[in-house]
């Protein structure tokens, strides 16, 4: 399938920038294998394919588009494009502070993460350790900016994610329907094996530095710590800690 008349190089570009993807409605995905997990949990979402080379029949019921390898070398982000990229549309309910009807036993939440790469993983390992849904804080990565996106490798729609204000607001509603704050903490008291003795969690991870704040710290039912050689290493990275604590989250006691 053809799309219309091809947009402007400089409009693909601007949904490298946060302003560009909230006027467009939409984010680019690049890499084959990216694109199909985008497919696999959200294939309405593809508004068109960009392409150097005719694409595999996967894409044919997409609008196709080609473009020269100048013209796609142009508008990717990635040090090493793939010859393929994908225009998909932003959920409605991103920036909303209202749960979905259907949150999933498994919730994380992150609170001022920063650096893209470190959100992109943590998203993806969300969705692979079977987390239903990703609450995030405004000051976080935008989780559609082009190195979240590279992190997450494609698994960005298959979780729901609420990146808003209110997040506080939502750690609430979630205590209500009975979910355990558990806190990830340097200091912590508690080890992570509570994950193993509650079926409905919210899993916090907070800043790269400041770690979680003391709002959540106080409003959480657990504060637990993974055991590290602190003569050696004075902590983990928050992806790595959020990596070890959600695999314990889905191990049997």
């Amino acid at each position: 399938m053809t799309g219309g008349p091809l947009k402007s190089l400089k409009w693909y570009r601007s949904l490298a920038t946060r302003k560009g993807r909230l006027e467009a409605g939409a984010f680019a995905v690049e890499g084959d294998k990216a694109i199909r997990q985008i497919i696999s949990a959200h294939p309405e979402s593809i508004v068109e394919i960009l392409t150097i080379d005719t694409p595999p029949s996967i894409y044919h019921d997409y609008p196709v588009r080609s473009l020269t390898e100048s013209q796609f070398n142009s508008i990717c982000r990635t040090k090493t494009p793939q010859g393929i990229l994908a225009v998909v549309r932003i959920p409605a309910d991103i920036y909303t502070s209202s749960l979905p009807s259907h949150i999933g036993q498994k919730v994380l939440l992150m609170e001022d993460i920063q650096d893209p790469g470190n959100v992109g993983t943590l998203v993806r390992t969300a969705a692979a350790f079977d987390f239903s849904g990703v609450i995030m804080t405004e000051s976080c990565a935008d989780p559609f900016a082009p190195k979240c996106i590279q992190a997450t490798a494609g698994a960005v729609l298959s979780l729901w994610i609420r990146r808003t204000a209110d997040y506080l607001k939502l750690i609430r509603s979630l205590q209500d329907l009975d979910y355990k704050l558990i806190a990830a903490e340097v200091k912590g008291k508690e080890q992570p094996f509570v994950l193993f003795h509650h079926d409905k969690i919210l899993l916090a991870l907070g800043n790269e530095a400041a770690g979680l704040s003391a709002t959540v710290l106080e409003q959480a039912d657990y504060r637990v710590k993974i055991p590290i050689m602190p003569r050696k290493a004075e902590s983990l990275n928050v992806a790595v800690c959020g990596a070890i604590l959600m695999y314990l989250s889905s191990e049997n006691p």
